[in-house]
C-alpha cells in the first residue's frame, strides 16, 4: 500500500509561531525523511509554514533532491498583485503540485468574501492548480467557489476544523462540511484527526465523525495525512488508526484515502 501524508511542514532557523507545534528551531527534510521511514510513509507533499519567511525556497530544494518522496502545496501573498503574475509557470517549479492558503492572520479572516481572492480562483481553474484551504470557519463560501468554478480542485484542510476544540465540540460545523459533498470539486484532506481527540490512541470516539465523512464524500476525495510536527501520537499509529482501527474500510478504500487518491487529485505521479 502505497502511504502519502497529505501535509507536513519543513524549516530552519526559526520556532513555530504556533505552540501546538514542536518547539524546536529546525526540522529538515532528512528529519522527515528519517521519522517517514520509521513511521511506514512513503511520501508526504510539503506545506511551507508561515513562520519560516524561507520556507517556500526550503521546499523546493527538498523536493527537487527527494521527487520520489516530497512535493509541494506552495503559497503568495494573495493581497498583492504582482503575486497574479506567478499563476502561469507555478507548476513549473520542481514539485510544485498545487497551493495551500491559511487564514491566520485577522486582517486575513475576510479574503474568501471580501473579493480579496476573487482573482484566484478563474486563474486557477484555467492553469488546472488544486488549491487547499485551512478555512473551517467559511466552509459555506467554499461551496459557492466550487459551484462557481467547476473545473477547480478545491481542497479543505484538517477535516474542516477550526481553532484547538477537541471531542464533540470540535466538529460542531460537521454539517456545513458535509453540505460540500455535494460538489465533485471539493476534497478533504484527513489531516490531524488524533488532535481533535482527548482519548487515547486509537481516538475512538471521532471514528463516528471520519465515518460521516466517507459516507459523503467517498474515498476518491478523502486524504490521509498527518501535520505531524502537532500530533499527540507517533507517525506509525496515524497510519495505523486508518489502516487497523475503521474496520469499515475496505481494502481498495484503503489504498486511496491511504495516498492514491490524493495522488490523482493533485497530478503526482508516484509508482509503487
Amino acid at each position: 500500500m502505497l502511504v502519502v501524508d497529505a501535509q507536513i511542514h519543513i524549516w530552519t532557523g526559526h520556532l513555530p509561531a504556533n505552540a501546538v507545534h514542536r518547539q524546536v528551531t529546525d526540522y529538515t527534510a532528512d528529519d522527515v525523511l528519517k521519522e517517514m521511514d520509521e513511521g511506514g510513509v512513503d511520501a508526504a507533499v510539503i506545506h511551507p509554514p508561515s513562520w519560516d519567511p524561507n520556507a517556500g525556497a526550503l521546499a523546493l530544494e527538498a523536493a527537487r533532491q527527494h521527487s520520489n518522496r516530497l512535493s509541494i502545496l506552495g503559497n503568495f501573498p494573495l493581497d498583492k498583485p504582482e503575486s497574479q503574475g506567478l499563476i502561469d509557470g507555478w507548476k513549473d517549479q520542481p514539485g510544485m503540485l498545487g497551493l495551500r492558503f491559511t487564514f491566520l492572520q485577522e486582517h486575513q479572516q475576510t479574503w474568501l468574501t471580501d473579493g480579496t481572492m476573487d482573482w484566484l480562483w478563474p486563474a486557477a481553474e484555467k492553469a488546472e492548480i488544486p488549491v487547499a484551504l485551512m478555512a473551517g470557519n467559511s466552509l459555506p463560501a467554499i461551496g459557492q467557489v466550487a459551484e462557481r468554478h467547476p473545473g477547480l480542485k478545491l481542497i479543505i484542510d484538517h477535516l474542516g476544523r477550526s481553532g484547538r476544540a477537541t471531542d464533540d465540540e470540535a466538529w460542531a460545523n460537521l454539517g456545513e462540511l458535509l453540505a460540500l459533498a455535494r460538489y465533485p470539486n471539493v476534497a478533504v484532506k484527513a489531516t490531524g484527526a488524533p488532535s481533535y481527540s482527548s482519548h487515547p490512541y486509537p481516538f475512538s470516539n471521532i471514528h463516528q465523525y471520519l465515518r460521516q465523512l466517507y459516507d459523503a464524500f467517498g474515498p476518491d476525495r478523502l486524504f490521509w495525512g498527518t501535520d505531524i510536527t502537532r500530533m499527540p501520537c507517533s507517525w506509525s499509529q496515524c497510519v495505523t488508526m486508518f489502516t487497523e482501527e475503521l474496520p469499515w474500510l475496505s481494502e481498495r478504500d484503503k489504498e486511496l484515502i491511504m495516498g492514491r487518491a490524493l495522488c490523482n487529485w493533485l497530478g503526482w505521479d508516484l509508482q509503487g
